[in-house]
């Protein structure tokens, strides 16, 4: 900030705490050179999250002490080290062979995002919430990454997988996304034959290409309860 937007910012500043008003003009003009002093490399207000009236709200509303030049200093330098941790360095487009271009741009990029001129490239930033809005119109676009026919060449060695498959491209039940409570099979796992011999005890592991009713009742009814819901 320069020496007029210093003297904006205690006209500011006044407005909202006359505690630092200075009546006398040679206060005045102690008060501005100080705080131009502190303030020289902060700035008033940058295109991207930073406005010093901002934090001096935010003191006057948080803090019962006059509001110290130090005080913004300090809130410009923690949102700046904010900015630059939320910062990954894009490629440069400079040639590689050419150490002092590339060194130059690299810093050109972070010296834009540190003083709010550009924002922070966060493409590798986890980010929450579902997926993008297009994902579905894309993946329509481009298909399955198994060709048609090569899946119906492979139907013939995974029929548990083309059984699945193709019941949901019917919309019928999917009895291998629930557990069987028959043979406890898991979600995904193939029903296995199970025999009670004469002592009681369950006998064979052999899974069944078909899997037992009741599993594809219950398949059947948590699909009508997703439906209905």
């Amino acid at each position: 900030m320069d020496r007029r937007e210093i003297a904006a910012l205690l006209a500011y500043i006044g407005r909202l705490d006359p505690r630092s008003i200075r009546t006398d003009a040679g206060e005045a003009r102690d008060q501005i050179a100080q705080w131009h002093e502190l303030l020289s490399d902060v700035p008033l207000a940058t295109v991207h999250g930073w406005d010093a009236r901002e934090a001096i709200r935010d003191h006057v509303l948080d803090s019962p002490y006059p509001l110290l030049p130090v005080d913004i200093a300090r809130k410009w330098r923690a949102h700046r080290r904010d900015r630059l941790g939320r910062h990954t360095d894009p490629t440069p487009s400079a040639d590689p062979d050419d150490p002092a271009a590339w060194r130059a741009e690299l810093f050109a990029t972070r010296h834009a995002v540190a003083t709010g001129a550009a924002a922070p490239s966060s493409h590798r930033q986890i980010t929450n919430g579902g997926p993008h809005p297009d994902i579905a119109a894309r993946l329509a676009a481009i298909g399955s990454c198994v060709p048609p026919a090569v899946r119906a060449e492979l139907a013939c060695y995974r029929p548990m997988r083309a059984a699945r498959e193709a019941a949901v491209a019917a919309a019928r039940p999917d009895a291998l996304s629930v557990p069987c409570q028959w043979c406890h099979a898991g979600e995904g796992e193939p029903c296995r034959t199970r025999r009670v011999g004469p002592d009681g005890r369950s006998r064979g592991n052999a899974p069944r290409a078909v899997p037992h009713p009741t599993r594809v009742d219950l398949a059947a009814a948590e699909l009508a309860q997703h439906t209905a819901a």
